[in-house]
């Protein structure tokens, strides 16, 4: 005989109702001398943050708000790498620049304007990161003047995928101590209030 069960009581929602997001556990501390995997961002295990090229620069800078991420891979629809977006194209003199060559208004610029195209990207290869310790991720950042650096390795078909990322960011916070890049630093604070106005 078929069991039968009854309906779970509904109601509307209430003003105000809060999405429920997973607690972010603080990341483990390392020393210069420990493996550079224990400060990349693995993404077999995190999500990446994708972004189309059209996208306006303000709904990117929204994206990355949202996300607490300061930067996006600009994907097609296929989710080939087109170009990478950091808050600090979006926020430094990149959208001026733009503006004075093009004309418009900052609500014209797309992320394909500002991003820094696939071809110009220099990536580490995972092989290497894997024989690597947080001292030569700290010095390859310094060195590039860069706040992100993204590893890649080839799939089973022999495709180059990106397989994680490294941050300043990160590294600041598990290393307890300033990676100053020579990149501009910028906090969400900063981001928010751009948006603002």
């Amino acid at each position: 005989m078929e069991k039968r069960f009854a309906p779970i009581a509904s109601h509307l929602m209430g003003a105000g109702t809060l999405v429920r997001q997973p607690a972010k556990a603080s990341p483990a501390r390392v020393l210069p001398d420990d493996p550079a995997l224990a400060v990349m961002t693995d993404l077999r295990q995190v999500a990446a943050v994708l972004v189309d090229p059209d996208v306006d620069i303000e709904a990117a800078q929204r994206i990355m708000i949202r996300r607490n991420v300061r930067s996006l891979f600009v994907v097609n629809v296929d989710n080939e790498v087109l170009g990478l977006i950091t808050a600090t194209d979006l926020l430094g003199e990149k959208p001026m620049q733009h503006l004075v060559r093009y004309g418009g208004r900052r609500s014209e610029i797309r992320v394909r304007d500002l991003m820094t195209p696939q071809a110009r990207l220099e990536v580490l290869p995972m092989a290497a990161v894997e024989r690597a310790r947080v001292g030569h991720v700290v010095a390859t950042l310094k060195a590039a003047g860069r706040q992100h650096a993204m590893v890649v390795e080839d799939d089973a078909q022999g495709h180059a995928v990106v397989r994680g990322v490294f941050s300043a960011v990160q590294l600041e916070k598990q290393l307890g101590e300033t990676v100053a890049t020579g990149a501009p630093a910028r906090s969400f604070a900063e981001i928010e209030a751009a948006l603002a106005h």
